[in-house]
């Protein structure tokens, strides 16, 4: 682990990858408590998710079965100091047969982290693993104003396709989305 951090290369050791001091793999069931924890942060304090209930580690299951090893689908974790720093994942843009090969991508790192280059090691991984799958648009919905996320966006290739305005309320305001894709 020194030397990655040294010299800043990825290593690859089934489907795991060390980059400086993360550990970058796919999500396991044993990581749920901690992607809750993360996720319930921002339902509770923020508009950034429209979730409005927080999860429990049963309730957040169904969504953690989506995810596979490979495929469009997948959810990565970086580990750092033992403790999950954040998550990238890739999911269905919408039900309709038509959308399968649209993505969404959502990222969600340790509130107290932001800044650090998790949210890019994450992003960079996750869409060198799914480039080979059948993925022809990758679509970011970002609720405003949340210039980080956009930005980080930009760095990976996303571009502006429009917003939609006052789309959703939360914490006794009306929120817009700005809507985002990349091109595989």
């Amino acid at each position: 682990m020194a030397l990655a951090k040294i010299l800043g290369y990825f290593f690859f050791f089934y489907n795991e990858t060390i980059l400086m001091n993360l550990l970058i793999k796919h999500l396991t069931s044993e990581h749920l408590p901690e992607i809750v924890q993360i996720l319930n942060y921002y339902i509770k304090n923020t508009a950034i998710t429209f979730d409005t209930e927080p999860y429990t580690t049963e309730t957040r299951k169904p969504w953690f079965e989506q995810f596979g090893l490979s495929g469009r689908y997948q959810c990565l974790v970086a580990i750092e100091d033992g403790q999950i720093a954040g998550y990238a994942n890739s999911s269905p843009f919408r039900a309709k047969r038509a959308y399968d090969p649209s993505i969404e991508v959502s990222i969600y790192l340790r509130h107290d982290l932001h800044s650090k280059g998790v949210g890019t090691a994450l992003y960079t991984e996750l869409f060198n693993r799914i480039k080979h799958e059948n993925v022809h648009r990758a679509h970011a919905l970002i609720t405003l104003p949340n210039d980080k996320s956009i930005n980080l966006h930009k760095k990976f290739g996303f571009t502006e396709v429009g917003t939609l305005n006052e789309a959703g309320q939360k914490l006794g305001q009306y929120h817009s989305v700005y809507l985002m894709e990349k091109k595989f």
